[in-house]
C-alpha cells in the first residue's frame, strides 16, 4: 500500500536536464526539466503558457545507447517561480 503522502501512480524522477520545446506556432526555445514521471514532468521557462497550451519537448540522451525522449505535452498549470514559470505538464504521446 502507497504512504498517504505519495498517492501517485508512478513516482517522480527529480532532474535539472536541459530540454527543447517547441509550442503550437514552430517557435523553439530552451528549458529546464526538473521532474519526470511516467505521465508528465515538470519545466522551468523564462514564457509564460496557458493551461491546455500542446508543447513538443525534447530531453536529449545522456547516452548514446538511448534515443533523445521526444513527447507531446499538454499545459496543467503555469506558476510564476523566480525570473521564469514552473509549467506542470500532462505528456499526452510519446514520440520516440
Amino acid at each position: 500500500m502507497k504512504d498517504y503522502s505519495e498517492k501517485r501512480d508512478f513516482h517522480r524522477m527529480k532532474m535539472n536536464s536541459e530540454i527543447e520545446l517547441t509550442d503550437g506556432k514552430g517557435v523553439s526555445f530552451p528549458g529546464i526539466c526538473k521532474n519526470l514521471s511516467g505521465t508528465g514532468m515538470q519545466l522551468f521557462v523564462e514564457k509564460a503558457f496557458s493551461e491546455g497550451d500542446r508543447i513538443h519537448t525534447l530531453l536529449p540522451s545522456t547516452s548514446e545507447q538511448f534515443p533523445p525522449f521526444e513527447t507531446e505535452c499538454r499545459v496543467l498549470r503555469c506558476e510564476p517561480e523566480g525570473d521564469g514559470f514552473l509549467l506542470g505538464m500532462e505528456i499526452v504521446k510519446v514520440k520516440r
